[in-house]
């Protein structure tokens, strides 16, 4: 007769055996339709952004494994999803020797600086976002009007530029929908802001898209619900307040939610797994202090987007968070003594 054994172990009880490059996987999976969304919406000229983002990265990265004498991890995917996040970030048109320098900075100086996968302490594709920020202002605030008959029959003269010259632009938008409220107080509609049919980053494509991904991440449990949830939400209420104290001054939360990368920010940045904290309770805190600064950086701040800067300052506190909300040890109280 045949014994059946019952193994009984300590915690933690592991029930599924995923590895990290499938998490990342099916990451990119969910990454795609917004990138495809987003070549949908600007032709070619996004395409070779994105394109050129995530070649920078992925190379960047098994560069700097063969310099270090380890073996490539580009097939845990992580550096795709750097550079189609830092893709998904730029402008349609921007040069893609300056998306290229953004990959390498991203990969480089947002991850391997801190010992690679599972040690940085922000996320790769806003610290290159941030660098190029900062070194080139102009060409990532000139925005290209999106769904162009040409778009599939010409590529912008500003994508092709010669490294270190300054681009020339054929087409230039008007300002993003934030821009467009917080210094000329117009109104974008709502379907227009969900559904992408405005300018802006590749990846202020279609909101509705974004949130089917990262449905489908947490239906797999690969990603945190907690987070875009509590980003969301308080991001929300912030601006919904402020709405109804003077309709006229502050935009609706509807318009909050849907305008700029909130949605792209809240689904596929915040949730970062490395970089944002380990506990329930943590995640609630770390996605309000992201919508909370969000929204006080696009009222009372100088530029109209905050998404990135409110990210990267949560990145910084996580490891804090997990400091100070701790998951109760069963058998002891809050303090982690007896009962």
């Amino acid at each position: 007769m045949l014994k059946k054994t019952l193994h009984i172990s300590s915690s933690p009880h592991i029930t599924k055996g995923r590895s990290t490059d499938q998490i990342m996987k099916n990451v990119v999976w969910a990454l795609l339709p917004v990138a495809g969304f987003s070549v949908w919406s600007f032709g070619w000229n996004a395409l070779l952004v994105i394109a050129t983002a995530t070649l920078a990265s992925v190379l960047t990265e098994h560069v700097l494994c063969r310099l270090s004498k380890k073996e490539t991890t580009v097939n845990d995917y992580s550096a795709v999803i750097t550079g189609l996040l830092l893709g998904l970030t730029l402008p349609p048109t921007f040069p893609l020797w300056m998306a290229f320098i953004g990959g390498v900075v991203g990969i480089a100086l947002g991850k391997y600086i801190f010992g690679g996968l599972g040690y940085n302490v922000f996320n790769p594709a806003l610290v290159a976002r941030a660098f190029l920020q900062a070194a080139f202002p102009v060409a990532i605030t000139t925005w290209h009007p999106a769904l162009l008959d040409d778009r599939f029959t010409t590529i912008a003269s500003s994508v092709f530029t010669w490294p270190f010259m300054a681009p020339q632009y054929d087409v230039i938008s008007g300002a993003t929908p934030l821009a467009a409220f917080k210094f000329d107080g117009v109104v974008t509609p709502t379907m227009e802001l969900a559904f992408g049919q405005i300018s802006g980053s590749t990846g202020e494509t279609c909101a509705v898209i974004i949130i089917l991904g990262g449905l489908y991440l947490i239906a797999r449990g690969m990603m945190s619900w907690r987070i875009p949830a509590a980003v969301l939400l308080s991001a929300f209420l912030l601006s919904g307040a402020l709405y109804m104290i003077n309709s006229e001054v502050y935009p609706s939360p509807v318009f909050m939610l849907f305008s700029g990368g909130l949605m792209l920010g809240a689904v596929y940045m915040a949730t970062d797994m490395v970089s944002s904290p380990i506990t329930p309770a943590g995640l609630w805190v770390y996605g309000a202090i992201i919508g909370i600064l969000t929204i006080v950086i696009r009222v009372w701040g100088g530029l109209s987007e905050g998404v990135m800067y409110a990210i990267l300052l949560a990145n910084a506190i996580s490891p804090h968070i997990d400091r100070v909300i701790k998951n109760r040890v069963y058998g002891t109280n809050r303090k982690m003594k007896v009962a």
